[in-house]
C-alpha cells in the first residue's frame, strides 16, 4: 500500500510545482518509469542517420550524463502507430532528477523542433500489488 499512495503522490506532485516534487520524493527505494510518446516530425526526418545521431551525441548525451541517475530507452513504435512514432522510457529513482532532464531537453531542438510530446505516462510498476500487500503476478 505503501508504493502505491508514494506513487499516487508522486504522480500528482510530477505536475505541480518544483517544491512539490521534492517534498513527494519517497523514503525507500522506488524506481518511477515515465513513458514519454513522441512522433516525430518532418525536421527529424530531413536530417541524415549521420546527422540525427550527432545531435543525440551533441544535445541529449551531456544532458544524461549531468544527471547518471536517470535512465532512458527508446523505442520505435512508427510501424504499428500512426499517432506516435516512438515511445521513450524514463526510470529515476527521484522525480525531480527526471523533471531536471525535461527543463535542459525543452532547451533543445529535441522538445517541439525534431519531436512533438504527445503524452507523458508516469507510473510505479507493480503498484497495484504492493497496494493489496499481494505478491507480482508474472514474475519470473
Amino acid at each position: 500500500m505503501r508504493h502505491f499512495l508514494i506513487a499516487c503522490v508522486s504522480a500528482i506532485a510530477l505536475l505541480g510545482s518544483p517544491l512539490a516534487v521534492a517534498a513527494a520524493e519517497p523514503s525507500e527505494a522506488v524506481t518511477f518509469t515515465i513513458f514519454m510518446q513522441v512522433k516525430t516530425t518532418s525536421a527529424w526526418l530531413a536530417l541524415s542517420p549521420e546527422q540525427r545521431f550527432a545531435f543525440l551525441g551533441e544535445a541529449i548525451e551531456p544532458i544524461l550524463a549531468r544527471h547518471p541517475s536517470v535512465r532512458m530507452r527508446f523505442f520505435d513504435t512508427e510501424f504499428y502507430n500512426a499517432e506516435v512514432t516512438d515511445v521513450i522510457v524514463w526510470e529515476a529513482q527521484r522525480l525531480g532528477d527526471y523533471q531536471a532532464v525535461v527543463e535542459e531537453l525543452r532547451e533543445t531542438p529535441f522538445w517541439g523542433v525534431y519531436f512533438d510530446v504527445v503524452s507523458i505516462l508516469p507510473g510505479v510498476e507493480n503498484a497495484y500489488a504492493d497496494a493489496y500487500d499481494q505478491p507480482v503476478v508474472g514474475r519470473q
